[in-house]
């Protein structure tokens, strides 16, 4: 398909650029494909009674790394100020980046980050540019390693935004505790699974007293999700690989949701993937532990989720291909265009949908 048959126009000040408080008070849109009716104006904090008892619902429990980290490059006595987003460790002192704007960093140079001049938690941190790829990656050589090397980045880290709320703020200390959900404890993610933001405690306990189980996978959302597709056509696109799990236990426990007639929720796209990555042709969840590209688009089959609660997506992205897989394209336009006139909150900040396939999977 064309990628700009997945174009929308999004005004600018529907970008949300802090969560709603407390977060299961954002606002859900409520998608049904050939329901009586097809798009309903709830809340987060409604969602119990959206589902029914023996459902259950499945979160990504990846926690977010600090890993935008704000340097000085100095050459032949020029600097030049530098960012990066670290994206994948390769060992004790190496990491896969993003720079910006990597223009300016050459291989061999010398990177400080943080303030100071001490390579050390109490200032800054150095490193080597030992190479450069074509779409702005560098990989780093830490002066520290292992523990240490961890220490220094949680120290002079911040929360790697995304670029449409990183271009009109900078990131800050409530961050840390906004772009992480309730969840996380397994790191190694660059961008929260951002659907997971609105549940809280109380949710949470309406959730079980609903009678709706809960599951967790991990899938470590990598750097692809802050990619462009600059292709023309679907088929064109190559997806980054994301490293992910499900437990023996968790595909135990949702197969026989699925076996008694439950539901199975995710709860955002990184779930769902993970989810339909681990299913075989059958429909049985199996274990996993692995890498995924699993790229969804129009005419995807899909083999183990019901339902999907997502925030809203970009335009062109593959996060909207997905969502438009799922519940149709035409549907999901219809949706996102009464979400803007009713002036939802878009992206990661913003709102949620919950969706239902457009036929049964």
């Amino acid at each position: 398909m064309r990628v700009d048959a997945f174009d929308y126009h999004l005004p600018e000040e529907l970008i949300a650029l802090r969560p709603a408080v407390p977060r299961d008070a954002a606002r859900l849109l409520v998608v049904n494909p050939g329901g009586a009716l097809p798009l309903a104006d709830k809340t987060v904090l409604d969602l119990p009674d959206l589902l029914q008892p023996g459902d259950a619902i499945v979160f990504n429990d990846t926690k977010v790394l600090p890993a935008e980290l704000h340097g000085t490059r100095t050459r032949n006595g020029v600097s030049a100020q530098v960012s990066v987003t670290l994206t994948e460790r390769v060992d004790d002192r190496h990491w896969q980046s993003l720079a910006r704007p990597a223009k300016r960093l050459k291989d061999g140079d010398r990177v400080v980050f943080g303030e100071g001049s001490n390579v050390c938690l109490v200032g800054a941190l150095e490193a080597t540019i030992e190479a450069r790829g074509a779409e702005g990656e560098v990989t780093l050589a830490f002066d520290l390693s292992g523990s240490a090397l961890d220490e220094a980045i949680h120290a002079l880290g911040a929360m790697p935004l995304p670029p449409y709320i990183a271009s009109r703020r900078k990131a800050d200390a409530r961050d840390r505790t906004d772009y992480q959900t309730m969840f996380a404890d397994e790191e190694g993610a660059v961008a929260a699974p951002t659907a997971g933001l609105h549940f809280t405690d109380r949710l949470m306990q309406a959730l079980e007293k609903r009678g709706v189980s809960r599951q967790f996978v991990t899938l470590h959302v990598g750097p692809g999700t802050f990619l462009p597709v600059r292709a023309e056509d679907t088929s064109r696109h190559v997806m980054h690989k994301e490293h992910g799990s499900v437990s023996p236990e968790t595909a135990k426990a949702l197969n026989d949701v699925k076996a008694r007639g439950g539901a199975i929720l995710a709860v955002g796209t990184t779930s769902l993937r993970l989810l339909e990555s681990a299913t075989r042709d059958n429909g049985q969840l199996e274990p996993f532990s692995g890498a995924t590209d699993l790229f969804i688009t129009p005419g995807y089959r899909f083999l183990f989720v019901d339902r999907l609660l997502t925030n809203f997506h970009l335009p062109r992205s593959t996060l909207f291909m997905l969502v438009a897989a799922f519940s149709g394209l035409d549907t999901m336009k219809r949706a996102y265009a009464h979400a803007i006139a009713a002036r939802y909150r878009f992206y990661s900040y913003g709102d949620a949908c919950l969706l239902s396939p457009a036929t049964s999977p």
